[in-house]
């Protein structure tokens, strides 16, 4: 009895630090709440993308796709949510853009201060031949010989490893307190979770399909 008790509580436990859901308004489906895009209605009846989850009212929440949220656009899917007149601005897409692309910078200045991430041609070289690297982010600007070089020493270590090439050197330089970056390489961490949850839905908005990173 004291044991099918023990195994209730995990069970109400697990089911209490599960993520919850919330439904796309465009397809009707169900999805984890950090999978999708949330959307409020601001004081002035504009739409308004609330990616950092930091702004009042409701939710209102879309799969991240280009698609998707051309859609819900088309089809005043979000005045349908809200019930009430809604303003769709005509630059919605590129508000989604920056506010993901701020929240994939943010996460490798994260990363940085807490010791998970190494940026440089030397450093990046050398967490990658200790195997322990989740992902290998390159400038997409910089020219090929040196993004080359790395790609094949990671490729050559572990084919199936993730390589980002989705910002600019003067991004991701200014994600990591420099003029510019080529080659930067994240360590296993929650971080580095986030930040590759956070291209996946950025690419998806771009209408890019497939892994944010190459393979």
């Amino acid at each position: 009895m004291t044991t099918k008790k023990a195994e209730g509580k995990k069970k109400v436990r697990k089911k209490r630090k599960s993520e919850p859901e919330r439904r796309c308004i465009a397809s009707g489906d169900l999805f984890p709440q950090s999978a999708l895009l949330k959307f409020v209605i601001g004081p002035d009846g504009n739409v308004v993308p609330d990616l950092f989850g930091k702004l009042p009212g409701r939710g209102i929440w879309l799969s991240p796709s280009r698609d998707m949220v051309e859609k819900a656009c088309h089809k005043q899917l979000f005045a349908r949510s809200a019930k009430a007149k809604v303003k769709v601005p005509d630059d919605l897409i590129e508000q989604l853009d920056a506010q993901l692309t701020k929240r994939c910078l943010d996460a490798l200045g994260l990363a940085k201060r807490a010791g998970h991430l190494v940026a440089g041609f030397e450093k990046t070289k050398a967490w990658l031949s200790s195997g322990n690297v989740k992902i290998l982010v390159q400038a997409a600007d910089a020219a090929e010989d040196g993004r080359g070089k790395i790609r094949a020493l990671a490729r050559a270590i572990d084919p199936d490893l993730p390589i980002n090439e989705t910002f600019t050197g003067h991004e991701l330089g200014q994600a990591l307190g420099r003029d510019t970056w080529v080659h930067v390489a994240l360590r296993p961490s929650g971080i580095a979770d986030r930040f590759a949850a956070d291209v996946a839905r950025l690419l998806a908005v771009r209408g890019i399909a497939g892994h944010p990173a190459k393979k």
